[in-house]
Order: structure tokens, then sequence, then C-alpha cells
């Protein structure tokens, strides 16, 4: 069996010291080279307590008008949460009046795509840090690695030197001096009217809660003068059509400045005329009214009677009324004849007498004359008999009565029928 091969110290020391030869005679040559570590200053350091990037960091750049005293390694926050540092500031590229931050944020922080960069300060003396504030318009996307934050969404705070600048600018020319003269012309303008000022304060107080209100209406007449706005906008032509074609006009009225005047002054003398008639005879007018005030009432109480008087009055005699005995070219008139209590009738009628009977003698000799007869006249339509109300009743020394009906038609030739 073979023994195992055993190295002594002695050995080992040599085949180590060999081996260091080695690298360092290929490290003179060339042949194998190592990164050689750089140190820039105490600012490469990261500051004590910053942010913890992770396993996983990304890296976004953001552009700002004006860094002030911001230095790498500065601290990047999120709602004051430290999430990354400042890794590199320098001048962006193609712009040399703009500053460009590079920052390593922590892998497990999501970003939205818009999201903002502002330059804040942790107190009155404190370090600058990178701010990065949420979208005001929604968030939109995710930050990746790359990305740049463009000038439009970065910003700063005020810095403490440039309030004091203005405080002092304020004090020293910005008339501090003259709020003691505004102060006592106040007093003077207001001492011993504080009632005054009180009410119209008051008043001031009822218009604004008055305004506010009526937001509603007032927003709508805004949008209606904007819509207004909009339809002469659209017409601009017109309108100058019209502006030109009203300069014409507005002359004319220049020229006739005086005629205008004069007629106006007129008016003037005409309407205090009138004025002072009817002054004067107000009394008189209001007792004609007074006097008329029967009559119309008169007239407001007849009613429907008035119209249909008026109707009456201007067809007569030939009224309404007359037109329903009318039909077509012919006239029919119907008679009704009731002979007055004591009259007699000679000669008597008969029933079924088919001529009427001429008068007597006696009744000739009475009338002192003779009824002519007509050659060729036809004979009259006989009487029929009628009875008066009182013989229908039974009364024996009733008179008698006699009705009469006869229908007469005047024929278009002038004719007549019976």
């Amino acid at each position: 069996m073979r023994a195992p091969f055993r190295i002594g110290r002695t050995g080992g020391l040599w085949i180590g010291g060999a081996v260091t030869v080695t690298v360092a005679f290929c490290l003179t040559l060339g042949v194998v080279t190592l990164p050689v570590p750089s140190f820039g200053g105490i600012e490469d350091l990261p500051l004590p307590g910053g942010a913890d990037l992770g396993d996983h960091p990304y890296t976004v750049t953001a552009e700002m008008k004006d860094v002030l005293s911001l230095v790498p390694q500065s601290a990047v926050k999120v709602n004051d949460v430290a999430v990354g540092r400042v890794t590199d500031i320098s001048l962006a590229d193609g712009d040399n009046w703009s500053a460009r931050v590079t920052m390593r944020i922590n892998g497990d922080v999501q970003l939205p795509a818009n999201t903002g960069a502002r330059l804040e300060q942790s107190s009155l003396l404190g370090e600058k840090y990178v701010q990065l504030v949420a979208p005001t318009k929604g968030a939109t996307g995710a930050l990746h690695a790359g990305d740049r934050i463009p000038v439009a969404r970065t910003g700063r705070n005020t810095e403490v030197e440039e309030v004091f600048g203005a405080l002092s600018l304020l004090l020293n020319g910005g008339g501090v001096n003259q709020l003691k003269t505004i102060t006592k012309e106040l007093n003077k303008a207001l001492g011993g009217r504080e009632s005054e000022v009180r009410s119209t304060l008051r008043r001031v107080n009822t218009l604004v809660t008055d305004l506010d209100t009526h937001r509603g209406d007032i927003t709508a007449a805004l949008d209606g003068v904007n819509r207004l706005s909009a339809t002469l906008s659209h017409r601009k032509e017109d309108v100058a059509t019209v502006l030109t074609d009203l300069s014409p006009g507005l002359k004319t009225l220049e020229e006739q400045r005086g005629s205008l005047m004069t007629m106006l002054r007129s008016l003037d003398r005409l309407s205090g005329v009138a004025v002072d008639t009817v002054n004067q005879g107000k009394a008189d007018m209001v007792a004609d009214l007074k006097a008329i005030a029967p009559s119309l009432k008169a007239l407001a109480d007849s009613g429907k009677a008035l119209p249909d008087s008026l109707q009456v009055l201007l067809t007569y005699p030939f009224t309404d009324e007359v037109l329903n005995g009318i039909k077509g070219d012919y006239l029919n008139v119907y008679l009704n004849m009731t002979a007055a209590p004591g009259t007699v009738l000679i000669p008597p009628l008969e029933p079924g007498t088919s001529a009427s009977p001429t008068p007597s003698a006696t009744a000739q000799k009475q009338n002192g004359k003779r009824a002519p007869e007509k050659a060729g006249s036809s004979p009259a339509l006989p009487l029929p008999a009628t009875s008066s109300p009182s013989a229908s009743s039974g009364s024996p020394s009733s008179a008698p009565t006699s009705s009469a009906s006869s229908g007469a038609a005047s024929s278009p030739t002038g004719g007549d029928e019976r």
C-alpha cells in the first residue's frame, strides 16, 4: 500500500510564495486585470441612517431649474418617508440652464408615471432633499428605470433667504412708515360714524349673502353670456356688416341733432300742457263718469234684451221671423180672425157651401153703396165656421166668431194663385 503524500510546513511556504510571485508577474505584464477601487471624497460615502435601497433599486432622473444647495447622497422621500438617495447632479443635455438630478429608488416602491419632484428642506437650517409628489390630475401608468421627470413637473420651496429678503424690502422701502398715516386717516374718517359703518357692513353682508344664494342664477347668466359671446364670435362678419351699415344712420342722426332736440323740447312742453289740462278737467271728468254710471248700470241690467231689440229694430217690419213664412219664391200667410161679441154674419155660413155668399140688400143699404162686380173674377173662398172660446164652453150668449184662413202667393209673373 502506497503511503499518502505529505507536504511539510516548509513546502507550503514555498508553494504560497510561488503563487504570489506568479500573480504579481501576470499583473505586471497585463495578462490579468482587476478593478481598482476609487474614492472621490467623503461625499461618496452614504449618509448614516439613509434609505434602504433594497436588492433591486431602479434609477430615474429629474430636470430642475434650480437645485440650490442639493448635494449627492441627499435623501429622496415620498410623503416624508426616505425611499432612495441622490446619486448624481449635472447639467441637462442640450440645455445648460437646467440641472439633471439622478436618483436611485427602492425597487419595492411603485410610483405613477406622471409623478412630480419638488426640492424641499427638512427644517429652517436643515438639509435639502427631493420630495416625490403625487400627480394633480390622477395617476397614470408606472415609473420605471430610466424614466425622466420633466421640468414642468418639478419645483422647489421658498428659501429662507428669499423670505428675509422680501421682509427687508417691506420694512425698508415697502411703505411701512405710511401705515401710521393710513391708520390716522382711517380714524378721522370713521370717528363718530360707527353706526353708519356698522349699517354699511350689515348691508354688505346681506348683499354677499344674496349673491351667495343666487350663485346658480349668476352662473347661468354667465353661461348665457358665454353662449352669446360664442354666437357673436361665429357671426363676426355679420356684426361688422351691421356696424358698417349703421355708420350712415348715425351720421344722419348727428346731422339732425338740432331737429331732434327741438322735437324733444316740444314734447316736453306738450306733456306739461297735457298734464295741466288733465289736472284742470279732473273734477269735471269725475263728475261725468259719476253721471254716466246709472246709464251704464241700466245697460248692464238689460242683459240679452238689448241685442235682441236692436236686431228687431234694424229689420222692422221684416224681421227674421218673417223669413220663416217665405218658401222659395212664394209667400204663405195664415190669418186667424175672431169676431167681436154681438157680430152677426150675413148671410150665415153653412158647412158644405162651395161659394161665398154675396152681401144682402140690407147690408148694401147700410153701407150706402153696392159692391161692384168684376167680370171674370173668381168667386171668393168660403169662410170656415168656427166657434168662439165661450161657445165651446157651452155658454148660450156667446158671440159668433169666424176664422178665415187663406193662402196667397205672388207668382214670378205677377198672377195670383189660390
